[in-house]
């Protein structure tokens, strides 16, 4: 049995600048500005799996330079630095962060997946049982980020 899902578009907001605050713009001269764009375009994305008394995922997406700038401003290096396996293990860790962040406002039993990482553009990835129930979109540096949620169809069904 699931309930339904007591985080909205506000919650994801505070948790994406939460994020942004704390590691991919400390120094606050980089906000990610809103588009409100949900279908803008990603090259790369990470995602969690929720299961429990909600079940669905929470993915990070954007393109493949604002991957790149995001995991430097992580790891404290230059852009140029930034390694295949850094900008994986930094993809993960961000969908990782937002994905705790969403499960600790959940009821417990909620269960947090391993991060999964695709180095494709995130319709490369379809969730054929899950709608997106909620999304941060925006621009960073003039470079689509997007984190959304998505909701089991099943679930969404037994609320009905």
């Amino acid at each position: 049995m699931s309930v339904e899902v007591e985080v909205n578009e506000n919650d994801l907001a505070e948790m994406v600048e939460q994020v942004w605050m704390s590691y991919l713009d400390p120094e606050g001269i980089s906000p990610l500005i809103p588009t409100y764009d949900e279908n803008q375009p990603s090259e790369v994305h990470s995602s969690v799996s929720i299961t429990g008394s909600w079940t669905g995922h929470v993915v990070y997406a954007s393109s493949t330079a604002a991957a790149r700038r995001a995991a430097a401003a992580f790891l404290a290096m230059e852009v140029d630095e930034v390694s295949q396996e850094d900008l994986s293990d930094v993809l993960g860790e961000l969908a990782n962060i937002i994905g705790g962040n969403v499960k600790a406002m959940l009821p417990p039993g909620a269960l947090l997946s391993l991060p999964q990482v695709m180095l494709a553009p995130e319709n490369t990835t379809v969730y054929p049982n899950a709608e997106r129930i909620s999304g941060v979109y925006g621009l960073w540096e003039g470079e689509p980020v997007s984190v959304s949620m998505w909701q089991s169809r099943s679930e969404k069904k037994e609320e009905a």
